[in-house]
């Protein structure tokens, strides 16, 4: 029996954000996505995003997997108005299909018929503003196109996508560098900005308009939301100097050989180490916290995809008391600490398991 998929409890607030970093990967991890198919992912990903009123934050398709970091904002109160149903509708579907919704609601308008228009919403207001729904018709609509492409048929995508429950502030900040990082960390780019089916990459490379200006309003949205920052394209040049330090470019000089040695070692197994150390030995801790941090990303962390909530402290913790019933009597809060290539952020993110190492 399947568990219900964590989700976070403040799901329909409108003061506090429901951030979700999610992963799929195709069957068989079988290495399918060339140009074409990465290319028609991305464009698909926006369709759904313009669709559903969810925001993607960033993303990175890879060969055999994708990730993505979503926001997903409640429906508002007073619901989906006519005219912007219609508009989200244009998105996916054409113009005929329009022309007859809009044609049955003003039909259903005239005759005061409320209970017909609640209906005729009801055939796609079901699929906004929900993690589910925006997941499965943009794996449903890419396998589609997928197996007309290459004559195949059957599933593309390995058991049901994973999802974590991330907290807004230096959490999703995190996660995105993490997200962005993935053709570094698989030896693909030397820099994330080079890759293009990325958040970062397209903030960087998609200029001002279009997709680059979506992209830019995503990290600025995950790097400053607990600032109060919506999705203000316009702040992407002070943001993106925060962002830079986050995956690790343009850090103070005063990390001087340190710096080097953890971003560029190839000796992983002891950058780790390395990077508490250097932390450790600052005084200020906030500049060299960020070296140890940016160093950590480098690496897989398996708590950024596996570990069910991740955030403060505080943030798991509310997490795991909204979810008691989940646990037996016998666990008493939910935050774990990280470990392994996790370290550095030990103390400044939780997550809500305890992962066993170097598996």
């Amino acid at each position: 029996m399947r568990r219900a998929r964590w989700l976070a409890p403040w799901k329909d607030s409108l003061e506090k954000p429901a951030i979700y970093h999610c992963i799929s990967r195709v069957v068989d991890r079988r290495f399918v996505f060339g140009e074409e198919e990465r290319e028609k992912f991305r464009a698909f990903l926006r369709l759904q995003e313009h669709f559903s009123g969810c925001r993607v934050l960033t993303y990175c398709v890879m060969s055999n997997h994708f990730h993505l970091l979503l926001e997903v904002p409640p429906m508002p109160e007073e619901g989906v108005s006519d005219a912007e149903l219609l508009r989200r509708l244009s998105v996916l579907y054409g113009e005929a299909v329009v022309v007859e919704v809009a044609k049955a609601l003003k039909e259903a308008h005239a005759m005061g018929n409320a209970a017909r228009l609640e209906e005729i919403r009801g055939r796609y207001t079901y699929r906004m503003h929900d993690l589910s729904e925006f997941m499965k018709a943009l794996l449903i609509r890419f396998t589609r196109w997928f197996n007309r492409r290459h004559d195949r048929s059957g599933t593309l995508w390995e058991e049901r996508f994973k999802s974590v429950i991330v907290e807004s502030g230096t959490a999703a900040r995190t996660m995105a560098a993490y997200i962005d990082l993935n053709p570094v960390r698989a030896g693909m780019v030397e820099d994330a900005a080079g890759y293009r089916w990325s958040g970062y990459g397209e903030a960087v490379g998609g200029g001002g308009r279009g997709n680059g200006k979506r992209a830019r309003e995503g990290l600025v949205r995950a790097c400053m939301s607990h600032h109060g920052a919506g999705f203000e394209a316009e702040r992407w040049k002070e943001v993106s100097k925060i962002y830079r330090c986050a995956l690790g470019i343009g850090l103070q000089r005063r990390a001087g050989q340190a710096q080097a040695a953890m971003l560029r070692s190839k000796t992983t197994g002891n950058q780790p180490r390395l990077a508490q150390r250097v932390v450790e030995q600052d005084e200020s801790g906030s500049a060299l916290r960020e070296l140890g941090m940016a160093a950590m990303l480098r690496h897989r962390v398996r708590y950024f995809t596996d570990g069910a909530v991740i955030g403060s402290r505080a943030f798991v913790d509310e997490v795991f008391m909204s979810a008691r019933d989940r646990f037996t009597a016998r666990r008493r809060d939910g935050a774990r600490p990280l470990r392994g290539h996790g370290e550095a952020a030990a103390g400044v993110l939780w997550s809500m398991r305890a992962l066993r190492l170097r598996v």
